[in-house]
């Protein structure tokens, strides 16, 4: 590494001091683990840092992504039926997300309209917008094709899924 090249954590390094928050292992690990995985619920973070660091416990990882939340570092989010809490680390952009309906899969949609909150309501009751936060749901390409092919052989696709990748 050149005397140039900030180390790997650097940038969260420097966001979590601005914040005031202290620099430990577990948030940074979480923080490269929901950039690299965007949409992850505490538990699968917990899941993927276990084996580097044993000492973190499901409660740590619940505590790291609420204090994260809280200071502006993370945004999480609560699509329909997806059993828990997601975290990203995608901000202040107020995009949307896109949510299959059969394996859950959740990606990102850039705001419908420009800037936020970019879709105002037909009444405010007052309140100044901020923010529009919306989940559009569809089938994926995957899942319409795995329910194709159920419906044209129905024993081939029982076959077939027992060897599809887990969504």
């Amino acid at each position: 590494m050149s005397a140039n090249t900030p180390a790997p954590h650097e940038p969260w390094s420097s966001l979590l001091r601005a914040r005031g928050l202290r620099v430990t292992e577990g948030r940074l690990s979480a923080l490269d683990h929901i950039a690299a995985h965007p949409h992850s619920s505490a538990a699968a973070i917990h899941t993927a840092l276990a084996e580097q660091q044993p000492s973190l416990s499901p409660q740590s990882v619940h505590n790291i992504v609420n204090d994260l939340t809280q200071h502006g570092l993370l945004r999480r989010i609560d699509p329909p039926d997806s059993g828990s809490a997601l975290y990203e680390t995608r901000l202040h952009d107020n995009h949307h997300h896109v949510q299959c309906i059969v394996c859950h899969r959740i990606e990102d949609v850039d705001c419908a309209l420009g800037a936020a909150p970019c879709m105002l309501p037909p009444q405010t009751h007052g309140m100044r917008i901020i923010e529009a936060t919306v989940t559009f749901r569809g089938i994926c390409a995957v899942c319409e094709r795995r329910a194709e092919t159920r419906e044209a052989d129905p024993e081939a696709a029982t076959a077939a899924a027992g060897s599809a990748p887990a969504a």
